[in-house]
C-alpha cells in the first residue's frame, strides 16, 4: 500500500527512512504549536490560546496530509512565522480589525492563492518579482519577528523620549530569554534536531522550578476550536481589507515558492529544462491549507523550510509528510503543557528564527543602488511600522521610482507596475 501511494522505490527510499525523516522534520518545527498560539492570543487580540492551539494543529495536520497524500512531497505545513505576527500586531492591533475580520482577509488571500495556483499566472508572478525585493521582504519579516521577540522578553520597552529603550536586563524573564537564545544557537550549531523546541522547554522548566511561571500540567482535554468559522467579511469592499489580503497573499506566495523551489533542488525534482516537476499539486496543497487554516481559526498556513531537516535524513516522498502530520495530531492532548509555556520562553525562538530570515540580505546585489536601497527600505519599514504590508508597499514604490528616474524602465515589468500602483492607491484611499 505504501509503495502504491508514495512510489518509494522510484524515489530511492524506504518506509523506515521516510518515517525517521518525518520525525526529524517534526522536531525542528514543533515549536509552532506553542509559538503560534502565543502570538495570536496576545492580550487584546480577542483570541484564546487553547482555541488557537487546536486550530494550529488542525491546519498543520490537514495541510501536511494534503501535501503528503495528494502531492507526494516531503513537505510539512503549519501557520507561517511572520504572517502570524502581521496578523496580530499589524492587522488586529495596527489597523484595528477584529480577529474575525483578519481571518476573513486570510481566507480571501487563500482563495486568491488557490486560483493563481490553477493558472499559468503563478509562474509569471514568481518570475516578475525582482530578486532583491524578494530578499528584502524576507529580511524585513525577520526584523519584524525580532522586535516582537525582544518586546515579549522585556528586552525592548517603551521609552517616551526615544520611542524604544532597553528593559531591565537583570530581571529573570530577560535572563531566561537570553539563556534560551544561547541554547538554541548552540544546539543548532551542533546539529541537534529540535534545537528551538528544546530551548523553549529548557527555559520553561527553569521558570516553573523557580516560580517565575506557573505549571498547568502535561496532558488534558483537547481545547475547543471556538474561533473556527468565525469569519467577518464586512470590510471586504474597503481598500484596507484588499491591501491586507494582498499582503497575506504576497508573503505567503513568495514563502511557498521559495520553499518548494529549495526542496525541489534537494530532492531531484527539477528536470533538465529547469522546471520543477509536480509543483502544481504542491502549490494547490499549500493554498488549500491556508483556506482550511482560516476556517479553523488561524493565520496563513504555509510550507515550512524546516522540512529540509527531514530531507537531509533521506525523506523524498509524501510518507515523510504523513509522519509529520501524525505527530502533530498527537500534540492535541498536550494543551496544558503548551499553555504553561511563558511568553519569555517563546521570545528567544522569535529572535532565533529572525536570524535565519536575515540571511537573505547577503544575496542582494550590493553593487547596484537601485536594487539594494528599495530592498533595505522594505526591510526597515516592517519592524518600525509593525506592518509587513507597509514595507512591501513602500519598497515597491521606491523600486519603481528609482528604476524609472535612473533610466532603467526596461527593468519594470507589468507585475512590478501593478504592485506599485496598487500600493499608491492603498496609501491614498
Amino acid at each position: 500500500m505504501l509503495e502504491q501511494l508514495f512510489k518509494l522505490k522510484a524515489a530511492g527510499t524506504t518506509a523506515r527512512t521516510e518515517i525517521l525523516a518525518g520525525v526529524s522534520t517534526f522536531l525542528t518545527m514543533a515549536y509552532i504549536t506553542v509559538v503560534n498560539p502565543a502570538i495570536l492570543s496576545t492580550d487584546g487580540s480577542g483570541m484564546a490560546f487553547g482555541a488557537v492551539f487546536t486550530a494550529t494543529i488542525i491546519a498543520a495536520v490537514v495541510g501536511t496530509l494534503i501535501m503528503g497524500l495528494w502531492a507526494n512531497w516531503p513537505i510539512a505545513l503549519a501557520p507561517g512565522m511572520g504572517l502570524n505576527a502581521f496578523f496580530t500586531f499589524g492587522v488586529i492591533f495596527g489597523m484595528g480589525y477584529s480577529y474575525q475580520q483578519a481571518l476573513a482577509a486570510v481566507f480571501v488571500a487563500g482563495i486568491a492563492f488557490l486560483v493563481l495556483s490553477l493558472t499559468p499566472a503563478r509562474k509569471y508572478i514568481i518570475n516578475s518579482i525582482p530578486k532583491s525585493m524578494k530578499l528584502g521582504v524576507g529580511a524585513g519579516i525577520g526584523l519584524f519577528l525580532a522586535i516582537i521577540g525582544f518586546q515579549n522578553a522585556g528586552i525592548v520597552v517603551d521609552n517616551p523620549a526615544t520611542l524604544v529603550g532597553l528593559g531591565d536586563v537583570t530581571s529573570m524573564p530577560v535572563l531566561l530569554a537570553g539563556i534560551g537564545f544561547v541554547i538554541m544557537a548552540v544546539l543548532d550549531r551542533r546539529g541537534v534536531p529540535g534545537a528551538i523546541i528544546i530551548g523553549i522547554l529548557a527555559v520553561s522548566i527553569i521558570a516553573w522550578m523557580t516560580g517565575t511561571a506557573s505549571f498547568n500540567g502535561v496532558v488534558g482535554a483537547v481545547p475547543s476550536p471556538e474561533h473556527a468559522f468565525q469569519l467577518d467579511f464586512s470590510l471586504i469592499a474597503t481598500a484596507g481589507f484588499i491591501g491586507t489580503a494582498f499582503a497575506f497573499l504576497f508573503v505567503d506566495f513568495l514563502d511557498t515558492a521559495g520553499t518548494l523551489t529549495s526542496v525541489a533542488n534537494l530532492t531531484g525534482r527539477v528536470n533538465d529544462d529547469g522546471e520543477v516537476e509536480d509543483i502544481d499539486r504542491a502549490l494547490l496543497a499549500d493554498s488549500s491549507a491556508t483556506v482550511i487554516g482560516a476556517l479553523a481559526g488561524t493565520s496563513n498556513t504555509t510550507s515550512y523550510i524546516e522540512s529540509g531537516a527531514g530531507i537531509k535524513e533521506g525523506g523524498r516522498t509524501g510518507l515523510t509528510a504523513v509522519t509529520v502530520a501524525a505527530l502533530f495530531a498527537l500534540c492535541l492532548v498536550f494543551a496544558p503543557l503548551a499553555q504553561s509555556v511563558p511568553g519569555f520562553a517563546t521570545a528567544p525562538a522569535l529572535v532565533f528564527i529572525a536570524t535565519y530570515f536575515l540571511r537573505n540580505l547577503k544575496d542582494i546585489d550590493w553593487d547596484d543602488v537601485s536594487e539594494y536601497t528599495p530592498a533595505v527600505l522594505a526591510a526597515i519599514v516592517m519592524p518600525l511600522t509593525y506592518s509587513i504590508a507597509y514595507g512591501i508597499a513602500l519598497g515597491f514604490i521606491a523600486y519603481t521610482l528609482i528604476k524609472l528616474l535612473t533610466g532603467q524602465s526596461n527593468a519594470l515589468n507589468a507585475g512590478i507596475w501593478t504592485v506599485s500602483i496598487f500600493s499608491v492607491v492603498y496609501f491614498l484611499v
